[in-house]
Order: C-alpha cells, then structure tokens, then sequence
C-alpha cells in the first residue's frame, strides 16, 4: 500500500512568469491559460516565489473608491509594496514554497495546510521547475473509482499486510465510502483494520462492522 506521489498528480506543462515580466503581461498569463497563479523563476528557472491573482488584486484594492461604500484599508507596508510593484518580482509571496516530485500527496497536503498556500511548484535535484501541484491536483485522488479502492483494500490491506482470508472481511466501497464486514480473532485488530483502510487514496470515510473471536484486554487480565 502505497500514497500516490506528487509526480502522479502535478501539472508538467508549468506556465511561468520572469522577475521582470510586467504587470499586464502576468494577468494576460493568467487568463489565456486558466490558471490563478503562476510561479516566478529566475534565469536557472530556479522558483524564486509565486505570483497569484491575490497578489495582483492588491492594486485594485489600493485605487481611490469614488462610491465610498467599503472602508479605504489601512495596508502593511509590504502590502503598499505589493500595490505599487509593476513586475513580477515586486509582485511575487516569496520565497517560493516547493515540493519535490517523489513526495506523497499526504506530505504535500500537510506542507501546504503548514503555510497556509494554495499551490506548491515541484522542483528538481537541482531545485529547477519542472511542475505545479494545487489543492486541486490533490484532491484528484478522491476521484478513484469505487472498484480500484475496493480492490487496493482488499488485495493489500486485508491479504498482504494483514494476511486474513478473503472470507473473513469483506470490502464494500460506494462514493468513496468504505464499510467493512465480517470477523477476526481478536478485537485489538479492529481499529488497525479501520487505520489501515483509511490510509488508502480516495477513501472518504470507513464504517466498521466487524466482530471478534477474543477480547484481548479480558484474556491478558485472567489468572493464569
């Protein structure tokens, strides 16, 4: 059992903006690519920070309201920067937090829950740019099919891991959700089972219904 890595779930045709390429040119990367950021490598096309369409609204934001109906915002001065900054490099969140492509999308995850951004580029041994990976990407795995999680369950939670016989669980999995039947030895394997199964790319959630030939806690307290 095995996570998908982030090389199974990243974007590889990475659309990229220079430190010095221009505010314009940005948004028109942007829109012609349908993307809400882009990364910003220097000439080693080593990621040196990200430029998002959070970044770039900074400038709107900081223009004169005539209407008056939203409160002027009183900025931090790397916010005023931001609003004032014309190219890519003054536009940018730096430094650029990245991944590398034989990370699990579990570490993925985590890094970007860690500092809080939406999108990690992939780099190299040599930390050069070779893709981008986004909630989006990662929330791919949740589109397996019922059957391949079924399947990677069964085959290698249940067999290969926890040596039990097909008879003795069986796997029912239905948008994700997986619910488990059945009986085993002892009731101390239960939540390793439910563990296990959890662990698995694409499982939403797990019901276990499985019972239990020995309590474990009641036989190590009984006299000898």
């Amino acid at each position: 059992m095995q996570h998908r890595t982030v090389a199974d779930l990243m974007t590889h045709d990475v659309v990229r903006a220079r430190r010095d390429t221009p505010f314009k040119e940005i948004v028109e990367l942007l829109a012609e690519n349908d993307v809400t950021a882009v990364p910003v490598v220097d000439e080693l096309d080593h990621p040196l920070g990200v430029v998002s369409e959070a970044d770039l609204l900074r400038k709107c934001s900081a223009q004169t309201d005539p209407a008056g109906r939203i409160p002027v915002p009183h900025p931090e001065a790397w916010e005023r920067a931001k609003a004032e900054g014309v190219t890519a490099e003054e536009l940018m969140s730096a430094p650029a937090v990245c991944v590398r492509p034989e990370w699990t999308v579990v570490e993925a995850a985590r890094l970007m829950a860690l500092r809080n951004v939406r999108r990690l580029p992939v780099v190299d041994e040599a930390d050069r740019l070779t893709g981008i990976v986004s909630r989006g990407d990662l929330l791919r795995i949740f589109l397996r099919r019922d059957d391949a999680i079924r399947d990677e369950i069964t085959r290698d939670v249940m067999q290969r891991t926890l040596h039990l016989a097909p008879a003795e669980i069986t796997v029912e999995v239905d948008e994700g959700q997986v619910t488990l039947r059945g009986s085993v030895e002892v009731n101390s394997l239960v939540p390793i089972i439910e563990r296990l199964c959890r662990n698995v790319d694409g499982v939403v959630s797990v019901a276990a219904h499985i019972g239990y030939r020995i309590d474990a806690s009641r036989a190590s307290s009984t006299p000898a």
